[in-house]
């Protein structure tokens, strides 16, 4: 057994470019906020739910900036608050998303794509 408490945090490592619109993504419509990030040789930042680093954001070296094959992985879920707020960050930004809810959980959850493809999803308690 090897004693896991949790998902410690998700990275993307992209070029500089891609990891820029996803920073502003990240922060701007989803709510992660940016916090203090080790001085790693590589460049990155770090995103914040609460006082929890959820998503590391790393700026690819040259020459390491391909994709790196995902396999299965489907999706990001964030567990969130305020889907008013949520929903008219969206829509301000022009994104496309779904709505769909969930009696049995007391839940709400909308669905978006990030500027590179990846699948989110934000659940919202009632």
């Amino acid at each position: 057994m090897t004693g896991v408490r949790g998902l410690a945090h998700a990275n993307i490592r992209a070029p500089e470019a891609v990891i820029q619109r996803l920073r502003r993504f990240y922060i701007d419509v989803v709510g992660l906020r940016e916090g203090p990030r080790p001085a790693f040789r590589s460049h990155g930042h770090w995103l914040y739910a609460g006082e929890t680093d959820v998503l590391h954001l790393t700026v690819a070296a040259p020459g390491d900036a391909a994709p790196a094959p995902t396999g299965h992985f489907n999706h990001l879920a964030f567990a969130c608050t305020d889907l008013a707020a949520a929903r008219a960050r969206m829509d301000a930004a022009g994104l496309a998303y779904e709505i769909d809810e969930v009696p049995e959980l007391g839940q709400v959850q909308l669905f978006l794509t990030d500027p590179c493809g990846l699948d989110i999803e934000l659940n919202f308690s009632r």
